[in-house]
């Protein structure tokens, strides 16, 4: 029997839903936090337990991994069982892994273990939000909803260093694991909000499971490790699974979910432009130190202007999806980052600040992007399928960075990069950067045509998808 939950029919639960708002911020700023919150601290960890950068890299690696794979199993298991114990089960998971981590760091194994564990419980966090908001909530409401989440997200992110480096420079690296301990305090005011809803129940395709897992493993692994033998693995693994989730009578994902046009083109969209961006936070720091010479702290304060824009204009884009449409947002947002990254690659060289003034405008349209792109997935999925395709979605845009960053190692390696393209670029130090910048400008406008291809100018995503 399939849920009869709609996402316009539990208006009369709507006070109720409204409550539940402060609470997904609170739970969300905790998730993604503690993505970047240790990173600052890996030196100290290598440090204590005499550990290679390879070896320290794990305590980050294996958060990723089960990150990853964690928004997928959720986004599927929402499908079939209560979101309430789901997400009850991912805090309760979350929290004490950190109490065990935090009780025993001084054992390097369990911590990395510890660090698995709260991967795995932190990822029902996003991934069950999404699915709550696309759920119990109007259209109006949930874009809304979705800029707060996105101007939290990006708050998150970027205190995270800054949070991290205080805690361990104060205090001592393992004092990070006591703050996701916070995010139990939300723990009774979802289960008192939140619906007591009857999942489906069903069984968990566990072939399925696995095989995604080893997919998303090895392939975070090959990009992070750089070590050829995760690429094989990922190959075999997904054509694996391809074929499993074919033949078998309840798979983990229906094939038919990606024979959607709407939703598979807003994947690849969704990856161009998260690959990008991730691509360009990769090489800014490297451009700053080479061509200006700039310590870390004054890149820093170069980049943070623009990081803090996304906190104020996640609710504005908001509040224009509800007004204007995602169609409109999405457009301003791919206008706006294609704008900046211009800008960018034609004065490389010039004054440094400049480019903390362009950051504020790609930042700014990150923000827009980001808030309209997920309504405009969550319009296209039939309720059934808000679940996993969500999950995907979630995992697509974890990856992507991972991917971008990969890529642009390899391709500032490349000596065709280093010559002149851009006619107001005249220092050949800065000919490499000027031509990746408008490489990203081209697969920006690329995402640009493909959006405008797939849903048109200003259709109704849900007339298109029906």
């Amino acid at each position: 029997m399939e849920r009869t939950i709609s996402m316009t029919s539990n208006n009369h639960q709507e006070p109720n839903m409204q409550r539940l708002v402060p609470w997904i911020i609170y739970i969300i700023f905790f998730a993604v936090l503690n993505e970047t919150v240790f990173n600052v601290s890996t030196p100290n960890i290598a440090s204590q337990f005499h550990l290679n950068p390879s070896q320290v890299s794990w305590i980050i690696t294996i958060f990723i991994i089960f990150f990853g794979m964690g928004s997928v199993i959720y986004g599927k298991l929402s499908d079939a069982f209560s979101i309430k114990k789901l997400i009850s089960f991912g805090i309760l998971l979350y929290s004490s892994s950190s109490i065990v981590g935090f009780i025993f760091h001084s054992n390097y194994p369990i911590v990395i273990v510890a660090r698995a564990l709260q991967g795995a419980g932190a990822s029902a966090i996003p991934a069950l939000v999404m699915i709550i908001i696309a759920r119990y909530f109007t259209k109006e409401q949930r874009g809304k909803l979705f800029g707060m989440i996105t101007s939290t997200v990006s708050f998150a992110i970027g205190i995270g260093p800054v949070l991290g480096g205080y805690v361990s420079g104060t205090y001592h690296w393992s004092y990070l694991f006591v703050i996701p301990i916070f995010s139990l305090v939300a723990l009774p005011f979802i289960h008192r909000i939140l619906p007591d809803e009857a999942g489906e129940g069903g069984i968990l395709d566990v072939i399925g499971t696995v095989l995604m897992g080893i997919t998303v493993s090895s392939l975070i692994l090959y990009l992070t490790e750089a070590d050829w033998f995760y690429l094989p693995v990922f190959v075999v693994a997904l054509i694996w699974f391809i074929i499993h989730i074919r033949r078998t009578a309840n798979p983990f994902v229906e094939p038919e979910l990606f024979s959607n046009r709407l939703y598979r083109n807003g994947l690849i969209i969704g990856f161009l432009i998260f690959s990008t961006v991730m691509a360009v936070m990769f090489v800014l720091p490297l451009m700053l130190h080479d061509l200006y010479q700039l310590k870390t702290q004054t890149i820093g304060l170069i980049m943070f202007p623009g990081a803090f824009s996304a906190v104020i204009f996640g609710t504005v884009a908001g509040n224009l999806t509800v007004k204007k449409g995602s169609h409109f947002v999405v457009y301003l947002g791919l206008g706006l980052i294609t704008l900046s990254l211009f800008l960018q690659s034609s004065v490389v060289g010039a004054w440094v600040w400049y480019f903390g003034i362009v950051l504020v405008i790609q930042y700014v349209g990150f923000s827009f992007l980001q808030t309209a792109l997920i309504e405009s997935v969550t319009n296209i999925l039939p309720n059934k399928q808000i679940g996993v395709g969500m999950g995907f979605y979630n995992l697509i845009s974890f990856v992507s960075g991972a991917i971008g960053t990969a890529l642009v190692s390899k391709a500032m390696e490349l000596p065709i990069l280093k010559v002149a393209i851009h006619p107001l670029v005249s220092n050949p130090s800065a000919y490499l950067f000027s031509n990746l910048m408008l490489i990203f400008t081209l697969i920006v406008i690329a995402s640009a045509l493909l959006y405008f291809i797939t849903f048109g100018k200003q259709e109704n995503l849900s007339e298109e998808s029906a």
